[in-house]
């Protein structure tokens, strides 16, 4: 009789015992995986964004950025030069004359000039804080005499702070 009220006990209480312990499982599986996954998702971007910024091509491309940008300033601290030079040369010109009575065509160029030293120096300003800006950010190792790469005997400079209000 034992089996038959077993049988009856099992029958009175139904499929649900033992499927609440199947579903607790599969959602504590469940969990546990998705755990998992996350910590894994976590390393593996972690791992991405090292490669991306610190990889040799990512260098490369920032110490190539770099060394434009240094090139750049000094292209435009030379041109700041040049229209400085140019305007004081036309000053000296007309040394005791007031500037309203040059000759038309002189007070035209030296206003070009002057518009001309403006622009420069403002696009000298808007690179010179981009670079410092990019300069500042972390790791930048071949900045650094001991770490240049092969073939460099110059550092970069870590910042141009010398920006530009009028002429040099």
């Amino acid at each position: 009789m034992d089996n038959w009220e077993d049988y009856r006990k099992a029958a009175n209480s139904g499929p649900w015992p033992i499927s609440i312990k199947i579903i607790g499982l599969i959602v504590a599986l469940v969990v546990i995986i998705g755990i998992i996954f996350f910590v894994l998702s976590w390393t593996g971007e972690g791992a991405k964004v090292a490669k991306n910024e610190f990889g040799p091509e990512a260098l490369l491309e920032k110490y190539e950025w770099f060394k434009d940008a240094s090139a750049q300033l000094d292209k435009k601290l030379a041109d700041i030069q040049v229209y400085d030079s140019r305007m004081r040369s036309m000053e000296e010109s007309y040394k005791n004359i007031e500037r309203q009575k040059w000759p038309r065509e002189d007070r035209e160029q030296y206003n070009v000039w002057s518009s001309e030293v403006a622009g420069t120096i403002a696009s000298y300003n808007s690179l010179a804080a981009e670079y410092n800006a990019q300069m500042a950010k972390f790791n930048w190792r071949f900045t650094n005499v001991g770490d240049l790469p092969k073939g460099a005997t110059i550092t970069l400079p870590r910042e141009y702070r010398e920006y530009k209000t009028g002429g040099i």
